[in-house]
């Protein structure tokens, strides 16, 4: 059943408001999480002289993200997405006074901002083909225009939900109070790229599921790689989050929407269970570095037990809710036609779940338990909630399949154990050894978040700085001549704004010149330890083998005819023994 709210807005272009069993799962998903996030920020918030402004920024975040899962229509979607995006901005930056926080909000609203460019394509498009702007209606598009549109949709996701190439941003939003992280990775900014490609998912043909699947995959990859590289908690569970909404695309990219929907119903309470836990440990030690928090725990067990249930949650152990959805990923990747390329990624980014996992949970709990400072009731409740939820809710996916009327692949016998031994691999590979160890010749570059020519700082955010502060010259510039008058007030700023646009063509060759060094040094490293490398084996080994087959040309009549008996003694047999089973 689906109800619709229309209200008169543009000419033929009306605001709708949905309510379908999707879209109301989904609302009641983020006002759950917003309400225990909320209430423990009222512990967390209550001595900072700027909560007032927190909480209403808090309360248009969660107001924007209702409106989003319920818009009926790409325009409502659109401005609902605009309105995330900047709150997002204004909470990551919330402490704007201290270092760098000014700078993480801006990277986040830059690279999100980029992204956000496909979806306003294929909005257009979609618009333009159907003749109407309401979604399920121009969900019914087929052909090229819905392959064009899928693949701009994939490009707004992967910017909202951080999949690769874009994933680095999250790691360095975490500037922010930590409820507002808690929030943003558990079922609001992040999470609204995997709802959009859920939506979408009834009119994505072949190509652009294959997309889909393969982005989410490597990003739970490489994103799980960068997690247990971390050494900041609460960078560790960002890393998390990317690779969580990389298997949520897997599912996606398999063909069955509602999995990737259970996973991520699954992993809003989890994710912010854990974020809750990590800033009870950081109210303790003021600080998330894993070294500071070394037994951070152990001061505080039932925090931390907490904690480890939603960790051992993630993990998919039974019967805790992740252990329900995870099932339904491995099922729908071994079902789809992409099987080869989705399933071995979904694997192995569940081992990576449970190896950063008990990487955290060794950390916080070995080393000395400090005395914990004040009592944080309204913090512990909030956590206890989804800590609950997160061992619970499995138990109600399949009343919620049947509401839906979307159900995944039913699981082979061995998808069930297959789930089971990959988290607890991951969790004993975690705990017992070192990443530097575990990660080989992976950590520096997963410490770097596998960034390649700079990354986005120097794709995107560097380039639009220049352009901002051009932009800036240039409107200075105007109001010294035309505002101040005189012209020898607007030949001074025309002379400044020229050395400044000089300045930034000099950065912005210097960054070029930096990206095309960095792929120089990146190729000739590919060709030195990997090219040659394999080239130079196969002729070692080529000599090698050539050198043990020298040995049986001995020219020693002996050794010739004990080979040749050795030879005929062996055909015999075959010949005897072949029609034995024959």
């Amino acid at each position: 059943m689906e109800v619709t709210a229309v209200l008169p807005f543009l000419p033929d272009l009306p605001i709708r408001l949905l309510a379908s069993p999707l879209t109301a799962t989904l609302a009641l998903v983020v006002a759950a999480v917003a309400a225990m996030v909320l209430l423990y920020a009222a512990g967390y918030m209550a001595h900072d002289p700027e909560r007032v402004r927190f909480f209403g920024t808090m309360m248009m975040f969660v107001a924007a993200m209702e409106l989003l899962v319920l818009s009926g229509d790409w325009i409502t979607l659109l401005a609902a997405w605009e309105m995330i995006g900047f709150a997002s901005y204004l909470l990551i930056g919330f402490w704007h006074t201290r270092d760098g926080v000014p700078g993480a909000a801006t990277r986040a609203f830059l690279y999100t901002r980029t992204a956000d460019l496909g979806l306003y394509l294929a909005a257009f498009l979609l618009i333009g083909v159907a003749g109407t702007s309401e979604i399920s209606a121009t969900l019914a598009t087929t052909g090229t225009p819905a392959l064009i549109a899928g693949l701009l949709l994939l490009f707004a996701a992967m910017g909202k939900s951080a999949q690769v190439p874009m994933q680095d941003w999250l790691m360095r939003a975490m500037a922010g109070p930590t409820p507002v992280s808690a929030l943003l990775h558990s079922a609001t900014l992040v999470a609204a790229g995997a709802i959009l490609l859920i939506r979408a998912a009834p009119m994505l043909p072949g190509g652009a599921l294959l997309a889909v699947g393969l982005v989410g995959g490597v990003t739970a990859v490489v994103a799980g790689l960068m997690a247990l590289a971390a050494r900041d908690l609460k960078r560790l569970l960002a890393a998390s989050t990317a690779s969580q909404y990389g298997l949520m695309l897997v599912a996606v990219g398999a063909g069955v929407p509602v999995a990737a929907l259970l996973h991520l119903i699954a992993h809003a309470a989890i994710k912010s269970a854990l974020f809750l836990g990590a800033g009870v440990f950081q109210h303790d030690r003021d600080s998330t570095d894993l070294d500071a928090l070394k037994g951070a725990g152990r001061a505080r067990p039932g925090i931390f037990a907490g904690f480890a249930l939603a960790a051992l949650a993630l993990a998919g152990l039974p019967p805790m809710a992740a252990f329900f959805s995870k099932d339904a990923i491995l099922a729908a990747a071994l079902d789809s036609p992409f099987a080869s390329w989705l399933l071995p990624l979904a694997l192995l980014g569940s081992v990576l779940t449970g190896a950063y996992m008990a990487r955290a949970l060794k950390v916080l709990w070995t080393g000395k338990a400090d005395q914990p400072v004040d009592a944080v009731p309204l913090m512990a409740a909030g956590m206890g909630v989804l800590v609950v939820l997160a061992a619970t809710l499995g138990f109600g996916f399949k009343p919620l399949e049947a509401m839906l009327d979307a159900y995944p692949p039913e699981p082979a016998w061995f998808i069930p154990l297959t789930g089971l031994a990959v988290g607890l691999v991951g969790l004993a590979l975690g705990w017992a050894v070192a990443p530097a160890r575990l990660l080989g010749p992976l950590l520096g570059p997963a410490s770097r978040g596998f960034e390649i020519a700079g990354g986005m700082q120097a794709l995107v955010a560097r380039p639009a700085l220049a352009l901002a502060a051009v932009c800036d010259r240039i409107d200075g510039w105007i109001i010294g001549t035309v505002v101040l008058g005189g012209v020898a007030g607007g030949a001074r700023a025309l002379a400044a704004l020229t050395e400044a646009i000089e300045i930034r063509l000099l950065a912005v060759v210097r960054a070029i010149g930096r990206i095309n060094l960095s792929l120089g040094q990146f190729s000739r490293r590919t060709d030195r330890d990997t090219i040659d490398g394999a080239i130079f084996g196969l002729v070692d080994r080529t000599i090698a083998l050539g050198a043990r087959a020298r040995r049986l040309q001995s020219g020693f009549i002996h050794r010739e005819m004990a080979l040749t008996f050795a030879g005929i003694v062996l055909v015999i047999g075959v010949l005897i023994a072949a029609p034995l089973y024959l």
